[in-house]
């Protein structure tokens, strides 16, 4: 890649593609807040069989177990939890990968579980994903031009085939990537530019809603930040919805206006992002920010270190009552007997703090974690001054002052322009 190309925010030559977002996003009846996608009991039970010739159910997996959440337009949930706890089974029955065993899922008041054929290819062109993996999403086989124009195919009212290249080098440039890469193959991309391809490509029918499964997971940490970069700035110019899904607390909480916390199969925290990580209520939560590395060592000291004892239980065998409670430190008969419901704790219904918010624990109360930066003790007098001159951590170069700038959203590809080179 040329020197020039590196820092390219590829805004200008996807005009056209922007300008076309904003005139269909005056024809989209809903303003920015309404529920545009609403998710109610959602249930993907996996059958759990014996025998060969005659199969006999004898169980079943319950991967997603009840899941309960609305995406407001404009908005970005996220999604966190434990690996197995349901978060991409979701991902994947919002897109009708995997059809739900329960449940409904409305997109714009119709039940889309329903659906099917015609009326469900017009819903998939609305709904689009990015796919965790950047090295097997992608079909090796086919250029990066035939990769983002493959949805043109599918849904050829978008884009006749006269206009089809130009509209996949416009969506090129709009992720940061060189327009001239359109006959390239993916094998000659690093990482982070497969994952901007993925993203070109759901971007293609300028849908309302990308559901993102883990899509920075598999990169590492400089180009997580730019990737993150790119899709918080598409959305604001694409109108998007984004359903985001994660294992990086600091990064969901970077990009996400709400935050869900599953866990086996449920959700069973939801909030704002300072409702959650400032404020959680769950014990589930707090145990999974007491987990999150704290680059501050004062604060460090200060926080409470929560150790759940004990392994997940497994999704074809989930405990009565409660399903954390036998990893949970405030576990009593009512967790065994009766299954909390998600809902605002009833000691925080009269109340206006920010712990009001939906939480399934029947013994729910607010602990923080981390403390808040005004909250945290000063030093004692025997450690010297608090200053930030004496403090061995700090410097007085200009080069240390506040946090690092974030990384630009622009290409993260540094290498030379031949091919393999990634």
């Amino acid at each position: 890649m040329n020197a020039e190309d590196t820092g390219r925010e590829g805004v200008a030559g996807g005009s056209t593609l922007l300008s076309e977002a904003r005139e269909a996003g005056r024809e989209r009846p809903y303003a920015e807040g309404d529920p545009i996608l609403e998710v109610r009991g959602l249930v993907k039970h996996y059958p759990l069989t014996r025998g060969i010739l005659f199969k006999k159910q004898i169980g079943a997996v319950k991967a997603v177990d009840g899941v309960d959440f609305d995406l407001a337009a404009g908005e970005t949930l996220g999604i966190v939890g434990e690996s197995g706890c349901g978060k991409s089974t979701v991902a994947k029955m919002l897109v009708h990968l995997e059809p739900p065993t329960g449940g409904v899922i409305r997109y714009r008041g119709e039940d889309v579980t329903k659906l099917s054929g015609r009326a469900l290819r017009a819903v998939r062109r609305n709904i689009q994903m990015v796919f965790q993996d950047p090295y097997t999403s992608l079909n090796p086989r086919m250029t990066v031009g035939d990769i983002i124009g493959e949805p043109y195919e599918i849904h050829p009212e978008v884009a006749p085939k006269g206009s089809r290249r130009q509209k996949v080098q416009d969506l090129l440039d709009v992720v940061g990537l060189n327009p001239e890469y359109i006959n390239r193959y993916p094998h000659q991309f690093s990482g982070g530019q497969r994952q901007r391809i993925g993203i070109a490509r759901g971007l293609a029918l300028n849908p309302e809603i990308i559901v993102a499964d883990e899509p920075v997971s598999a990169l590492d940490v400089s180009v997580q930040a730019q990737v993150v970069n790119l899709l918080d700035r598409l959305q604001a110019e694409f109108d998007l919805s984004f359903l985001f899904i994660a294992h990086d607390l600091s990064i969901v909480r970077h990009i996400s206006d709400r935050v869900g916390v599953m866990y086996l199969g449920r959700i069973v925290e939801i909030g704002t992002d300072e409702e959650i990580y400032d404020h959680p209520t769950h014990p589930y939560t707090q145990a999974l920010l007491s987990a999150v590395p704290v680059p501050d060592p004062t604060a460090r000291e200060h926080r409470e270190r929560i150790i759940l004892h004990g392994d997940v239980p497994s999704p074809a065998n989930i405990p009565s009552g409660c399903r954390f409670r036998t990893r949970c430190w405030k576990a009593q008969e009512r967790c065994r007997l009766e299954v909390p419901l998600l809902a605002v704790p009833a000691v925080f219904r009269d109340s206006e703090t920010p712990a009001r918010h939906d939480s399934a624990c029947h013994f729910a109360e607010e602990k923080q974690v981390v403390p808040h930066e005004g909250l945290r003790e000063t030093p004692a007098e025997d450690e010297g001054p608090s200053s930030p001159s004496s403090s061995p951590f700090s410097s007085s170069s200009p080069s240390d002052e506040g946090p690092p700038p974030s990384p630009s959203p622009g290409r993260d590809d540094r290498s030379a322009e031949g091919p393999g080179l990634g």
